[in-house]
């Protein structure tokens, strides 16, 4: 009976060993992993609207870096003078700090919509252009699964294929 087991426990390691080594010589599906937002915007056409934009956008950039700094200053001299200030005078200078702050949050607001709107308008215009970007890098790569990188939960970077389709949008 021992002499049994023996050999049966030997002929389940063998199998097991057997088993192991088919799977370890299957090719599994070759997959990768993509930011899509990063390869769009990595590429040169979208660092080309981006220097355009700031340029659009840095007089009103100037002004409110004006305006913070004049609200500073206004801030800081009503903290050091506020004992010896009127009350009138006290008011008038929070008046204008209320204002500089309203006209900041203008600008701002501002520049954030026009800038939210460029990269909605790129983002739409150039998305066939990604997606033929990522067919390319497929079809070259022989890859079987491409994931977006937001929807896993860690990969290495050896998976991360974003670079390649910039290189490939930056072809086109």
């Amino acid at each position: 009976m021992k002499k049994f087991v023996s050999i049966l426990l030997i002929a389940v390691a063998l199998a097991t060993g057997a088993v192991v080594a088919l799977a370890q010589d299957a090719v599994g599906p070759k997959i990768a992993v993509l930011d899509m937002a990063q390869a769009l915007l990595n590429s040169d056409v979208a660092q080309g609207v981006e220097e355009e934009l700031q340029s659009e956008t840095s007089e009103d950039q100037a002004k409110v870096r004006n305006l913070a700094q004049e609200a500073q200053v206004l801030q800081e001299q009503l903290q050091a003078d506020a004992e010896v200030m009127s009350e009138s005078e006290q008011r008038r200078i929070i008046g204008e700090i209320q204002e500089l702050q309203n006209q900041y949050q203008f600008l701002v607001q501002k520049i954030q919509t026009l800038s939210q709107e460029r990269m909605q308008q790129f983002q739409q215009t150039y998305a066939p252009n990604l997606v033929q970007a990522i067919s390319e890098v497929v079809e070259e790569e022989g890859f079987d699964i491409v994931l977006r990188s937001e929807s896993a939960l860690y990969f290495s970077n050896i998976f991360d294929i974003t670079a390649k389709v910039t290189a490939k949008l930056n072809e086109q």
